[in-house]
């Protein structure tokens, strides 16, 4: 079976493709450049290169568009930057991708846990959800602070905005017909210049 090892960089990735059943052989060495296009013909050259697993370090976010792209077509494995540490701190990009398949083979790489497609999906839509959510009551707190400074006393206003009643507003004008939108509108507009005083 043939391993690849990929030192990930911001613009470019040094490949190491390493024979498992004679691993003292030289291994095959590869730059490419982290263009989606340079990518695609990366992976290719890999299936080529009859690799059917491959290790990368989580280098920031880089290693998330290499991921993507091999993840149709091979076992993949993400490591912890710390666990392939090169000894004293000396760095070599194509020694660093070769440690890396050589640790991972004597099972002495910290992996990190990637979830599959479908549960990253869920996972960003719930994480939006919240985040969402947040930043909609801080900027709801954050005006209803500034109006009562300026003794101002329309937080029911923003209340009505912002809160549920707004959103159930905002549902019931998302179901209408045109013809709906004609009618509710003109009933609110109404409506709202004859009891402005109330608010």
């Amino acid at each position: 079976m043939k391993m690849a090892g990929i030192d990930v960089h911001k613009k470019v990735l040094m490949v190491v493709v390493v024979d498992t059943s004679v691993p003292e052989e030289k291994p095959v060495r590869r730059r490419f450049v982290t263009l989606p296009s340079e990518l695609q013909r990366f992976r290719i050259w890999l299936q080529e290169q009859g690799v059917e697993e491959a290790v990368m370090e989580s280098t920031a976010q880089y290693w998330r568009s290499v991921w993507l792209e091999l993840e149709p077509h091979m076992s993949l494995h993400l490591a912890q930057a710390f666990s392939n540490r090169a000894p004293r701190g000396r760095k070599h990009d194509f020694k660093d991708a070769e440690r890396l398949v050589r640790r991972l083979m004597a099972d002495e790489l910290i992996l990190s846990f990637v979830p599959k497609g479908e549960q990253r999906i869920w996972r960003s839509l719930t994480r939006m959800k919240v985040q969402l959510t947040r930043d909609r009551v801080r900027l709801q707190n954050q005006m209803e602070c500034l109006l009562e400074e300026m003794r101002i006393k329309l937080s029911i206003v923003v209340s009505n905005l912002l809160g549920a009643s707004g959103l159930r507003m905002l549902w019931r004008k998302a179901k209408l017909t045109p013809r709906g939108w004609q009618s509710w509108e003109m009933n609110g507009c109404t409506a709202r210049r004859n009891n402005w005083w109330m608010l």
